[in-house]
């Protein structure tokens, strides 16, 4: 068979590109991008190379409910966006837990500056979030070192400890309250006050939750905490206000049921003006925690993780202790000696966490329920 010139070349040119194409192995296939919002823990997303480079790509975290002062989330923040370059935006610090939720769900599809990447939430709303398909599963890197309610597929678990005490302005009230009972005392009238509207915050339905304790109730009898508010209220003692920082300073809000922490907290930040005095009730040593969770719908899905991966890392977890809070990897930390002997001090008495009432996530469920739905028609304050 004879070949033209030019029908040569052309073989001549496929045998090359044969020859090199041979030489070079076969096409690299494009590795897929990850989608963060359905990770599950960092090795599934590649490493924490890859997630923090996700997350700085991001560059931004949406965070809710989460005052400067409360648990030392102000550091928490502040050495986060030092660390990684990603910029925090707090979003209504003074939410409750059920704002946090209804965040979420209003904010579902346009994924906006209100729509929250993380929530820190009481323990009724942790399953009451991943009932209604709210969360995302994920498990941190130091998982196995988390003590107290964690669920088994990551969509909620605890993040820090404490227990309910009164926290009272000296320069205001000269006699002070040591038990639940005293407050009823016509002393206190419009002095008593809440850190958060029953109906839809965690530590103020908590603290009704306390108060039946305190009053012939049970943890699975709630009615006397709420029959004692309803007297409080009758006798005037009960302000309409949600006390804060600034209530507590000014003397507007002389009494406040507090978490230990956030009042231990203020008395640092105070420095004696006005002097405060933390009084632990006599009659029930009422104890709280509260839990960690991740947006099935965060704007910032990396972010979000890389925020897990920084609060519950031995950094994050020494953050939280600054500011009085007893973390959940405290365990783990002190078995391997890494708290410091200053942070050491920060800590509640041992004795106190350990003897605390503390109740299950089912029966937290059915007191919240029952206080919010009987708030109004028992006691009939609305607290704002």
């Amino acid at each position: 068979m004879r070949f033209n010139r030019f029908t040569l070349q052309i073989i001549s040119m496929m045998v090359l590109i044969a020859v090199m194409l041979s030489a070079c192995g076969p096409a690299a296939t494009p590795t897929p991008a990850v989608d963060w919002s359905t990770v599950k823990s960092v090795e599934e997303g590649g490493g924490m190379e890859a997630l923090v480079a996700a997350a700085k790509a991001e560059g931004e975290l949406n965070v809710i409910a989460l005052p400067d002062d409360w648990c030392n989330y102000g550091e928490m923040m502040s050495a986060f966006t030092a660390k990684y370059g990603i910029k925090v935006n707090s979003i209504n610090p003074e939410a409750g837990s059920a704002d946090e939720l209804q965040a979420i769900i209003d904010n579902k599809e346009n994924k906006g500056p209100q729509a929250p990447d993380v929530i820190d939430v009481g323990p009724a709303f942790g399953p009451l979030a991943k009932e209604q398909g709210l969360l995302a599963a994920y498990k941190v890197t130091t998982w196995d070192t988390i003590s107290g309610v964690k669920d088994p597929d990551g969509f909620f678990y605890t993040d820090y400890n404490g227990v309910l005490v009164f926290e009272v302005n000296l320069d205001v009230v000269k006699d002070v309250p040591q038990d639940w009972v005293d407050l009823l005392d016509p002393k206190y009238n419009g002095q008593v006050a809440l850190a958060g509207d029953p109906r839809a915050s965690n530590q103020a339905a908590q603290t009704v939750y306390a108060a039946a304790m305190a009053n012939g109730g049970s943890l699975d009898n709630i009615q006397p905490g709420l029959e004692f508010f309803k007297e409080l209220n009758a006798a005037g003692n009960l302000l309409p206000l949600i006390a804060n920082t600034g209530s507590i300073a000014k003397g507007e809000t002389p009494i406040t049921f507090q978490w230990n922490y956030l009042a231990l907290a203020n008395a640092e930040s105070f420095n004696g003006n006005p002097p405060l005095e933390i009084v632990y009730p006599k009659s029930v040593n009422w104890g709280g925690f509260y839990l960690q969770a991740i947006s099935a719908y965060a704007p910032h899905p990396a972010a979000a993780r890389l925020w897990q991966e920084f609060l519950y890392s031995d950094e994050g977890q020494s953050i939280w202790m600054k500011g009085y809070c007893a973390p959940a990897r405290l365990a783990d930390m002190l078995e391997r000696g890494v708290v410091s002997d200053e942070l050491k001090t920060k800590l509640p008495d041992p004795a106190i966490i350990e003897s605390a009432v503390v109740p299950s996530g089912d029966q937290l469920s059915a007191a919240r329920e029952l206080i919010k739905t009987q708030w109004d028609s028992v006691v009939g304050l609305d607290i704002k």
